[in-house]
C-alpha cells in the first residue's frame, strides 16, 4: 500500500547490501534476473518496489511473480496500514495518493486496496507497519532478510591527529593527549602507534588501562541501542596531536575489547598515521 513503507524497507535491504530497484514495471522483472544471471553472481540478492505508481503496467504483476516463482527463489512481501494511518502520513508529507484522481485521499486508499486484493493473499510475508516507526519497520526487515552472518551494526574505530582537523563524520570522539607523548622520547619519535615499543608505552601510562577499560565499558551499551534505533554504521575517533602514537595503539587495543561484542563488526582505521 502506498504510504505502508516502502522507501524505509528498500533502504533497509540496501543497507543488507541488496541491489534494489525502486518503482520497476512488472515486465521488467524476467529482464532484471536475466541480467543478474549473466553477471555471474555480482548481484545475488534482488529487490524490487513494484507497486501502483506503475499504472496499468501494474496489472500484470501476478502473472510475473508467479512466472518468476517457477525459476526462481521468490518471496513477496506486502506491506500494509490501516486507513487512518495511511490518511495521516499522506496529510504529513502533503503529497496526494498515486489512485485518487480528482477524489478524496481515502478514495485513492480504497481503489488500492481493490487492486491490490489478489496480491496480497498470495504474499509470502505481510507486514502490517500501522503501529511501526520507520526503525522498527527496518528491524523487522532486518530479522526477515539478513544473513545470519550480516552485522546488526558496523563501528569504524578511527584514529586521528587533531591538528589536521577532526573527523567531521565521527560519531563520538575521545582524545588521548591527556597521556604523555611518545614523540618526545628520542627512541620512540619514528615508530607508530602499531608497534609493539610504542604500544607498551602508551598503555603503562597512568590513567591509560583505565581509560581503556572505561570506554570499552560504556560503548557496549551505546552500540546496542545502536541497534535498537537500527543505526548499522558508526564512527568512533580517537585523537591524539598527531594520529601517530597514542591514538593509533589506543584504537587497536580498542578494537581488540570489542570484537567479541554480538551483532558488531569492528573496522580500523588509522586515517592520518603516515603523514608526519
Amino acid at each position: 500500500m502506498s504510504g505502508a513503507g516502502r522507501s524505509t524497507a528498500a533502504n533497509a535491504l540496501e543497507d543488507l547490501d541488496w541491489y534494489v530497484v525502486d518503482n520497476l514495471p512488472p515486465q521488467m522483472l524476467r529482464p532484471l534476473l536475466d541480467l543478474a544471471g549473466r553477471l555471474g553472481g555480482q548481484l545475488p540478492r534482488i529487490a524490487a518496489v513494484v507497486d501502483v505508481r506503475g499504472r496499468d503496467l501494474f496489472s500484470e504483476l501476478p502473472a510475473e511473480t508467479q512466472a518468476i516463482r517457477d525459476r526462481s527463489n521468490l518471496r513477496v512481501v506486502f506491506l500494509d496500514a490501516s486507513d487512518d494511518v495511511l490518511v495521516r502520513r499522506f496529510e504529513a508529507v502533503r503529497r496526494p495518493h498515486p489512485l485518487q484522481g480528482q477524489g478524496t485521499l481515502i478514495d485513492g486508499i480504497r481503489r488500492e486496496r481493490d487492486v491490490l486484493a489478489t496480491l496480497r493473499e498470495s504474499a509470502d510475508v505481510i507486514i502490517d507497519t500501522s503501529r511501526f516507526n520507520v526503525h522498527q519497520l527496518a528491524n523487522r526487515i532486518a530479522d526477515l532478510f539478513a544473513d545470519a552472518e550480516t552485522p546488526a551494526h558496523t563501528v569504524t574505530l578511527q584514529s586521528f591527529g587533531f591538528k589536521y582537523g577532526v573527523p567531521p563524520d565521527a560519531d563520538l570522539v575521545a582524545d588521548m593527549r591527556f597521556l604523555p607523548n611518545p614523540f618526545w622520547d628520542d627512541d620512540l619519535r619514528a615508530l607508530t602507534g602499531e608497534e609493539q615499543r610504542v604500544v607498551d608505552y602508551v598503555l603503562s601510562q597512568e590513567g591509560a588501562a583505565e581509560f581503556l577499560d572505561a570506554y570499552a565499558a560504556a560503548l557496549r551499551p551505546v552500540f546496542a541501542g545502536y541497534q535498537r534505533e537500527n543505526k548499522r554504521h558508526s564512527t568512533v575517533a580517537v585523537g591524539c596531536t598527531g594520529g601517530k602514537h597514542r591514538s593509533v595503539a589506543m584504537v587497536n587495543a580498542l578494537a581488540e575489547r570489542l570484537r567479541d561484542l554480538p551483532g558488531v563488526a569492528v573496522r580500523v582505521r588509522h586515517r592520518d598515521l603516515g603523514r608526519e
